[in-house]
């Protein structure tokens, strides 16, 4: 495995870029430690899939340098890095039966047949192949190639890395769940390096130690699930993390206190945010409740998911989520919202304000 260091990089498909806009990967630096666990997060076309093609050298950046433990490998080809990467849809042999297809990659490298044969086995386990290790993929589902094509990016114990590009989109949603765990698992056993490309934040959050959020071809934030839950650094994260997400609230800073529209909030301290910036206030549903007191809101309508109930509200004309407790019994269409001060974010021009 290795260390993978972001040294500027860059890269533009169109050969003269001259804003943000034409760059489908902004300069970016970024270090992937020894044997973390990494996804990049975004929608579509947001850079995610072109940073990781960049890291296994499928593409060559437009700026910038990419190295293995300081090695500089920018220009080097994909063979010569030692990377091993799994893509969206499967990639295996069909005329091979499913043994042959997961000890490829060892044949070619020489591994003795002894060793082939014990990590083909212990691969085929934790994927719940082992009775299909005789049969030819090509009559094989859907879902157990791509397990296939997982395997075989699993199976070599020498890569610098293991990449996976929306390995699961065409994944049963059942199994889903089961092979996020099963990576989860498979990467405490060998302690390698993983960065994991998706749209899906459930995906992300349950696989991954450290989460790179991207839009529009830049990283808005890294950190740990935890972290961009509990402390959003743009309006873009809050929004993208959580379901539902964070509610933002246009409203004037004055000090210590936010103005939505007729309505004053206390902010539990000072801001002195620059003239002409725009200003939100965040907090997540979780952190916003319907009550007695409180802020007065128009309650659109209620969902029941069982475990919580919430609330869609207006306050002000502004639409927001708001659990509502337990023991809150809600009749007609008013009530009072109430937010907790310590989970209040301030934005200024989308950025968390210091």
């Amino acid at each position: 495995m290795a260390r993978i260091i972001l040294d500027n990089v860059a890269h533009a498909y169109r050969p003269d870029p001259q804003d943000a806009a034409d760059w489908a990967l902004q300069p970016s630096d970024h270090v992937w430690e020894h044997g973390g666990a990494y996804a990049l997060l975004g929608p579509s076309g947001c850079g995610k899939t072109t940073l990781l093609n960049i890291i296994s050298g499928l593409v060559t950046p437009s700026r910038g340098r990419i190295l293995f433990d300081e090695h500089d490998v920018t220009a080097l080809p994909t063979e010569q890095r030692n990377i091993a990467q799994v893509f969206q849809f499967p990639v295996i042999y069909d005329t091979m039966t499913v043994a042959e297809n997961l000890a490829f990659p060892l044949r070619n490298r020489g591994v003795a047949p002894a060793e082939i044969d014990a990590r083909v086995k212990e691969i085929a386990r934790l994927l719940d192949l082992t009775r299909d290790l005789p049969r030819k993929a090509r009559g094989l589902t859907a879902d157990a190639k791509q397990k296939i094509s997982l395997g075989r990016g699993l199976v070599r114990a020498d890569v610098a890395a293991i990449l996976f590009d929306e390995p699961l989109t065409v994944i049963d949603p059942h199994l889903k769940w089961e092979l996020r765990s099963v990576l989860k698992e498979i990467h405490r056993k060998l302690d390698v390096t993983m960065i994991y490309v998706t749209h899906d934040q459930t995906e992300a959050l349950t696989f991954a130690d450290k989460v790179v959020v991207m839009q529009n071809g830049q990283v808005i934030q890294v950190g740990s699930p935890n972290e961009l839950f509990d402390r959003p650094a743009h309006t873009f994260v809050g929004h993208f993390i959580g379901s539902p997400g964070m509610n933002l609230l246009p409203c004037q800073i004055d000090g210590a206190t936010a103005r939505i529209g007729a309505h004053v909030v206390p902010l539990g301290r000072a801001y002195d945010i620059p003239v002409g910036q725009k200003t939100e206030l965040g907090i997540r549903p979780e952190f916003t409740r319907l009550g007695a007191g409180g802020l007065p809101v128009h309650i659109r309508r209620i969902d029941d998911l069982g475990r919580m109930r919430l609330a869609r509200v207006d306050l002000d004309g502004h639409p927001l989520v708001a659990t509502i407790p337990a023991d809150e019994a809600v009749s007609g269409d008013q009530s009072g919202l109430h937010f907790d001060p310590a989970r209040l974010f301030v934005y200024a021009d989308g950025r968390l304000a210091g």
